[in-house]
């Protein structure tokens, strides 16, 4: 299993970012989710009208629907947090100004600009920071509890992976 590198200790938005990173990725499961779900009807009817009345190619109708999948694929871009998927080509990209991250990034432009103002960002940071800074001291002992319990599991998992099968 290849883990990431762990970000520094001295960077001072590394908690931010890691809280960024998790709030996306849940809003980014739940576009894939709704994605997913009207893919299915809407991919069934397309092979059905093609069926039915066949245009100049065959399945032109379901394959503009996967076409279309695999670009709102692209836009949503599950993985990006650690370089998730890339098209491969310059013709198969999604339009860079129409995916999440894009979306976020100018929503996350908006928040800077004014936590660099002093205003109301800057203050509720400045209380989340401690108050999650306080929360972390007081549960030193048992977050390494907690971590060992988790790498232990982990390398169970991985052993049992390793282990051919009988």
């Amino acid at each position: 299993m290849t883990m990431l590198p762990s970000p520094q200790d001295n960077d001072p938005h590394a908690r931010w970012r890691f809280f960024r990173d998790v709030l996306v990725f849940q809003l980014k499961l739940v576009l894939g989710n709704l994605q997913n779900f009207l893919l299915l009807p809407v991919s069934l009817g397309a092979a059905l009208l093609d069926f039915v009345m066949p245009g100049k190619a065959q399945g032109e109708r379901f394959y503009w629907v996967l076409n279309w999948g695999r670009k709102t694929d692209e836009m949503i871009n599950i993985y990006g947090a650690i370089g998730g998927y890339h098209a491969t080509g310059p013709d198969e990209t999604a339009d860079a100004k129409y995916t999440v991250d894009s979306v976020i990034a100018k929503l996350e432009a908006v928040i800077v600009r004014e936590y660099e103002k002093g205003g109301k960002a800057a203050s509720i940071k400045e209380a989340v920071d401690k108050a999650l800074d306080d929360m972390q001291s007081k549960t030193g002992d048992a977050g390494e509890r907690a971590n060992d319990v988790f790498k232990q599991a982990a390398d169970r998992l991985r052993e049992k992976m390793e282990k051919p099968p009988s």
